[in-house]
């Protein structure tokens, strides 16, 4: 998959990505020549055959993240912000994410920290997220076809993430890998698997529950006088359990 080489807004907000600047771009009103594309800066308008016209800027991260190529369902936006809210991930942080699926997280979290190491079993998964990491060009986040199961091989690390049907299996070598301070943060969408997650956590000494919280987003629409919540807020995607190293 090529990576994204412009964005064009239409009146109205509508977005749309351009990845090859080779041919004519077309849309549903109208095509835009790729001598236009070609020639077009950030801040520029070009016009298309129809006459309508379109504001034109390079893509940023959040552009190219959101074209991402998906196999299983990813986290959402706001979980993620929840994530490197609560642990403070930044251009320091050391990352291990263990259940990759199409590397949405990983990609994510590279994006603001120092390196990313994501674990997935599945083989098609790794496939997936190794285009994706790619085309957006994120040079420190590193792939593994391994299951976390069987061992962390990175220590020392800042955060680990778990998203996984049985996260309470990687919580050993989760702990073992960080760092005195670090934090794991395992993401299910059930409360049982929080539950079990939760009981090893208790059993080991070095860690302490730190908290469980449950994102709901609600966004809100303004047409003239007409200001309300949109009809269909963002509910239930699933809870974030967040566990600190407290001791070797």
């Amino acid at each position: 998959m090529e990576a994204i080489r412009k964005v064009l807004v239409a009146e109205g907000g509508k977005r749309f990505y351009v990845r090859n600047l080779n041919e004519d771009f077309h849309t549903q009103f109208g095509f835009v020549s790729k001598v236009a594309l070609a020639k077009s800066k950030a801040g520029d308008t070009v016009r298309a055959n129809t006459g309508k016209e379109f504001s034109v800027f390079e893509p940023s991260f959040i552009d190219s993240y959101g074209k991402i190529k998906r196999a299983p369902q990813i986290i959402p936006r706001k979980d993620v912000a929840a994530i490197i809210a609560e642990t403070g991930i930044g251009k320091g942080s050391v990352i291990v994410d263990a259940g990759t699926g199409s590397g949405a997280l990983a990609l994510f979290l590279a994006n603001i920290a120092k390196k990313v190491v994501t674990y997935e079993l599945r083989e098609d998964f790794t496939k997936v997220a190794a285009e994706n990491v790619a085309t957006i060009g994120m040079k420190n986040a590193v792939i593994k076809n391994k299951s976390v199961y069987d061992g962390i091989d990175e220590k020392d690390v800042d955060v680990v993430t778990l998203d996984l049907p049985e996260p309470w299996k990687a919580l050993q070598p989760a702990a073992a890998a960080l760092k005195v301070g670090g934090f794991i943060v395992s993401y299910s969408p059930t409360i049982p698997q929080v539950s079990d997650f939760l009981d090893v956590v208790a059993k080991n000494k070095s860690l302490v529950h730190i908290k469980t919280i449950e994102i709901i987003e609600r966004e809100w629409e303004f047409d003239e006088r007409i200001i309300r919540p949109k009809s269909q807020p963002i509910g239930h995607s699933g809870f974030l359990a967040f566990v600190r190293k407290i001791a070797k």
